[in-house]
């Protein structure tokens, strides 16, 4: 497979991916941001990519140890190679595995995130290129399927980080409530204030309380077509997350 190289927190990662197709995006740098950990916590990544949000996340908490899981064959290679390049072996594993039918036991971690497929099967365009599809397309597996999942690696109170389109919040609602696991943070991202919300972040607790707090929005770009935000720009550099 033909990659690039990119520098990512400010040089702080090497991260490779596709040259062409499926290349990570702004969401990815939202969720690694909304996504909170505890020293020693476990915690694992569906559909993983290339590993970006997990290669973030491993580089801002030390004393984690992280899995990403990933189906495709190309971007797992490209996941076991991140993770060599930035010298995280003995904290992070790439694991090719099918969400549906999960190699592990169950209630083996405390925090679980996703940034699952945001189009419905028969829905939005499709990419000439495949790998592309299968990621951003309901075509291997639904939202509903990586809710199940988490539902099944999540211990009693584990959290379940979660970003996707707005329009599918109700959706999302439904379906954690019918796996117990109950939504605690929501956070709603707009393109730039007076938008209507393009995306969500929601923080979800197994077997948790009836709780919501909806905390305030997040903006991308200061106005149409202008500069990003104070927030999403150190998001990018990563000053959002602290020193190294």
């Amino acid at each position: 497979m033909n990659w690039t190289e990119e520098r990512v927190l400010n040089g702080r990662l090497r991260v490779r991916q596709p040259r062409e197709g499926y290349r990570y995006a702004l969401d990815a740098f939202l969720l690694a941001s909304f996504v909170t950990l505890r020293k020693e916590e476990k915690a694992v990544e569906l559909g993983a990519g290339v590993g970006i949000v997990t290669l973030i996340l491993a580089a801002v908490h030390p004393h984690n140890l992280f899995w990403g899981l990933e189906i495709q064959p190309g971007l797992v290679s490209l996941l076991a190679q991140n993770i060599r390049l930035n010298a995280l072996e003995h904290r992070v594993l790439a694991l090719w595995a099918d969400i549906r039918r999960l190699p592990l036991k169950p209630g083996l971690f405390e925090v679980v995130y996703a940034n699952p497929p945001y189009y419905q099967k028969g829905r939005g365009r499709l990419s000439p290129c495949k790998e592309e599809r299968l990621a951003k397309h309901e075509i291997l597996a639904t939202l509903e399927d990586f809710i199940t999942a988490a539902h099944f690696l999540l211990k009693n109170r584990g959290r379940f980080y979660l970003i996707c389109k707005a329009e599918r919040l109700a959706e999302a609602l439904v379906g954690l409530e019918e796996k117990r696991l109950a939504p605690k943070r929501l956070r709603l991202v707009h393109s730039y204030p007076g938008d209507q919300a393009r995306l969500f972040l929601l923080e979800a607790v197994k077997e948790g309380g009836k709780e919501l707090r909806v905390e305030a929005p997040l903006f991308v770009y200061q106005a149409p077509g202008g500069p990003y935000t104070q927030e999403v720009q150190a998001i990018f550099d990563g000053s959002f997350f602290g020193p190294k």
